[in-house]
């Protein structure tokens, strides 16, 4: 049994938030939400508004116990980017690339 929570068109860059999931892999799920609360960066503000939101799936939607809950996966996709244009000198203009990404959250219980 598991619970999935997704976030789709996220203003950040995979790169980024990569590093936030590597930090909660494998962790329970409230020492992932410890982990995040007090790392800083700007990847935490969205996992853990990701991290609740999997854990109320799990608690709600499939009667688990979330005192047994922990992070089973996590992974980061490419969404859309967003091309901008910034003026540079003698009239040229270079790209500015806006990435977006994919996020995933799968949640299981331990078996103890």
């Amino acid at each position: 049994m598991e619970a999935r929570a997704t976030l789709r068109y996220a203003r950040i860059s995979p790169r980024k938030v990569q590093i936030v999931l590597d930090l909660i892999r494998n962790q329970d799920a409230d020492k992932a939400m410890a982990i995040l609360r007090f790392t800083p960066k700007s990847a935490c503000e969205y996992l853990e508004k990701l991290l609740k939101s999997a854990i109320a799936n799990a608690e709600n939607n499939h009667q688990m116990d979330v005192s047994k809950l922990y992070v089973a996966e996590c992974y980061v996709g490419p969404g859309p980017i967003l091309k901008r244009i910034r003026a540079k000198d003698h009239g040229r203009a270079h790209r500015i690339l806006k990435r977006t990404s994919h996020v995933t959250l799968v949640l299981r219980e331990r078996e103890i």
